[in-house]
């Protein structure tokens, strides 16, 4: 549709199977009951081990990558560029901007590049400033240019490839005086004096220009010279004319008109706009330049891509009227939690199980929060309020961010709605939900191919509570000497980076799926006493041993917020 409306359906940050999965299910779920809108699964990071198993296992692509839902350059409808030579006349130039109703012309080489910009502002000053009879060959102007400009018939010589070289001299004086001003180059415009046109082709002039149609003398003397149209030319006065090499134009223009023609067809690239340009790029933000279009005269700007081709024309009134990005928020309610940007777009609606955080709109949404152990949950819950089938691959997809997200419901978020819908939509899937998870937890634990980084920013959300600002990671493995094993490179990771991230402390949940338990790596001041005081687990080394604990939003998360705020 025309006025179609394009909707992210993004999940947060650093995504887990939930977030992926969801965002690809609830979109098309709502693309099945939209008649206007266009929804579109997008990723606020890169996909994980776990997740790529399951989009693999389903035949299903990743949702498109974006680093932030801010406006761009090339979000704003671009408008056709008038592209143009630098070699087209200043007549040609204000003739195609009158046609076109435009006030800009982009000048372009052969690949797309941008050279400069004619406005009518610099037509009417090319116009006003150009003085001196040398104008035409400064700008090394065409003889194409000028023969297209005066309408001429070329009545002697070769044009191709030939430039203006001399000054240029209306013949109104005398043969006399005319001996005085002619030199070898000159362009020399005349009527119907056969004395002057033998004169200036005696003086050397490179081109005499007759004017008002006139007839070119039949003289001896003038033999370099050729007639009238209708009139036969002997081809003693063609050869003639070809060994002076004089060029010679016959125009229906007077002698006036014809002078005042002549300057327009200097080429553009001798007026346009060629240093200092304004111009954006496709991936520039539009809150940016803002600013840049406010303080220049400009109505049109020219917009490169990131080969500096020219793609097309960014206009006031597009700025002006340019629509936020809309985006749908799954598995997530928290600003430091979602994609970049997000102050930028327009929230839609927002469908979680989580905590209420800190994300304001600018009108009424619809808000689906509740307390199950995953998304894809709710979603399978709205599915079955429409009474819509829900696909096998989609049920996969579901059944398995269930599955992630409530450790095969063993979980404490694990409610009997989430064990109901995952059963429901593996036998859609045709899984078996036991094997199917093994082999997800196995795809996710596999940690011999991934950086200690990788391992670190997998799972990684920031939270704050009052002044204290954290972040908690977390990875689940049914290997316990795999998750012992990292232990104190994760430790020695995390204090490295503490102080590049901004926050306070740095949390890492190491959880043993088969045992239910979490080794909790704490790094920051007072991070290791605050958790172990509050919640009197154990400590070894940096950590806190959580017998019974596997999740972050229900068991992790209260405990330290509670603790920092005690």
């Amino acid at each position: 549709m025309s006025n179609e409306k394009e909707i992210f359906v993004i999940g947060h940050k650093n995504p887990d199977t939930d977030s992926i999965c969801s965002a690809i299910a609830y979109a098309y779920f709502k693309n099945q009951i939209s008649k206007s809108n266009c929804y579109k699964a997008k990723r606020a990071g890169e996909v994980n081990s776990e997740t790529q198993y399951v989009l693999d296992k389903f035949g299903v692509k990743a949702p498109e990558y974006v680093d932030n839902v801010r406006n761009q350059v090339k979000d704003s409808g671009l408008k056709e560029a008038e592209r143009v030579s630098k070699d087209i006349s200043v007549k040609k130039a204000w003739e195609l901007l009158s046609s076109k109703r435009e006030s800009t012309l982009t000048v372009v080489n052969d690949n797309g590049g941008l050279e400069g910009l004619m406005t009518i502002g610099d037509i009417a000053k090319s116009i006003m400033d150009v003085s001196g009879g040398r104008a035409l060959a400064d700008a090394k102007t065409s003889y194409k240019n000028i023969v297209e400009t005066l309408k001429a018939e070329v009545l002697a010589g070769n044009i191709d490839h030939k430039t203006a070289t001399g000054k240029v001299i209306v013949a109104a004086a005398n043969p006399d005086l005319m001996e005085e001003s002619i030199e070898a180059g000159d362009m020399v415009i005349m009527g119907d004096r056969y004395e002057s046109q033998l004169c200036a082709i005696e003086m050397g002039a490179a081109c005499v220009v007759i004017s008002m149609g006139a007839k070119v003398s039949k003289t001896i003397q003038a033999a370099c010279l050729i007639i009238s149209i209708g009139c036969e030319v002997s081809p003693a006065i063609i050869q003639l004319a070809e060994e002076k090499n004089c060029i010679i134009l016959r125009t229906a223009y007077d002698t006036f008109i014809t002078a005042r023609l002549l300057n327009q067809s200097i080429p553009i690239g001798y007026f346009m706009i060629k240093n200092n340009l304004t111009y954006f790029r496709t991936d520039d933000y539009t809150e940016e330049i803002r600013s840049i279009m406010a303080k220049m005269r400009y109505r049109d700007y020219p917009v490169l891509d990131s080969e500096g081709r020219l793609v097309g024309m960014m206009t006031r009134h597009s700025l002006l009227e340019m629509d936020k990005k809309k985006v749908i928020l799954v598995d997530h309610n928290e600003s430091g939690q979602a994609v970049d940007g997000l102050h930028e777009a327009e929230i839609e609606e927002i469908v979680d199980h989580h905590k209420l955080g800190f994300v304001e709109t600018i009108r009424p949404i619809m808000f689906r929060n509740q307390p199950v152990g995953c998304t894809a949950t709710i979603i399978y819950m709205m599915f079955k309020e429409k009474k819509m089938a829900i696909p096998e691959k989609i049920a996969g997809l579901m059944c398995s961010a269930i599955i992630s997200d409530t450790l095969l419901y063993r979980s404490p978020t694990c409610t009997a709605i989430d064990k109901i819908a995952a059963e429901e939509l593996a036998a859609i899937a045709g899984i078996e939900t036991e094997a199917h998870a093994k082999a997800m937890f196995a795809a996710g634990s596999n940690l011999s191919k991934k950086t200690t980084e990788e391992i670190f920013y997998q799972d990684f959300k920031k939270f704050k509570s009052g002044d204290i600002s954290y972040g908690i990671g977390q990875i689940s493995s049914m290997d316990h000497d795999e998750l012992t094993a990292i232990v104190d490179r994760l430790t020695e990771f995390m204090e490295k980076v503490r102080p590049e991230t901004g926050l306070n402390m740095l949390f890492f949940m190491l959880t043993d799926i088969l045992q239910e338990s979490t080794t909790l790596i704490c790094v920051g001041a007072d991070a290791l006493t605050g958790v172990a005081s509050y919640s009197g687990c154990p400590v070894q080394g940096n950590t806190v041993i959580m017998e019974g604990v596997v999740s972050r939003k229900k068991q992790v998360v209260p405990t330290l917020m509670q603790a920092f705020q005690s």
